[in-house]
């Protein structure tokens, strides 16, 4: 076999790095696009759920339900709820919106990952709060509340540290 059939000459070391890095960078920007692809759906989820909640929560004080209104704690933990539920799964869908041109793309994946948790984690901790409390405690699922809002400080903060 002569030299000039032989195979080509092996790939300098430098390029075979830049195109593991332009490859790790394509996996980083898929796995940002389907978190903020998550982010979006958790949006919709959070209406879904949260506004007929919010009605059911109207019924049971119209329908003047013990259950519910014997418990000044439960309504002010299930309002909360409704409130946090409502509030941040708007967040999420204007975060979805505005996340590719407004949210450096390094960070991108971590801030909607850390949003969609913290939006799911804070209302849940203030309705699982209002469930089987006893007379002036919230029950145990009310620290989730705390968890979430540090998932959503940190997201936020990130977001905003924009170069």
């Amino acid at each position: 076999m002569k030299e000039s059939e032989a195979s080509p000459p092996p790939a300098a070391a430098g390029d075979e790095k830049g195109a593991a890095r332009a490859r790790a960078a394509a996996s980083d920007e898929k796995g940002a696009a389907r978190a903020v692809r998550r982010a979006l759906k958790t949006g919709y989820y959070l209406l879904a759920v949260s506004l007929p909640f919010g009605v059911t929560l109207e019924a049971l004080h119209g329908f003047k339900v013990r259950a519910y209104l014997d418990s000044e704690l439960r309504r002010e933990l299930w309002r909360l709820s409704h409130a946090h539920g409502t509030l941040l799964g708007i967040l999420c869908l204007v975060f979805a919106a505005l996340a590719e041109r407004h949210v450096d793309a390094r960070v991108r994946g971590t801030v909607a990952r850390r949003l969609t948790l913290g939006a799911v984690l804070m209302p849940l901790g203030f309705f699982l709060g209002g469930v089987l409390n006893g007379e002036g405690d919230p029950s145990l699922g009310v620290l989730l509340v705390p968890v979430g809002a540090l998932f959503l400080i940190l997201a936020l903060g990130q977001a905003a540290t924009r170069d």
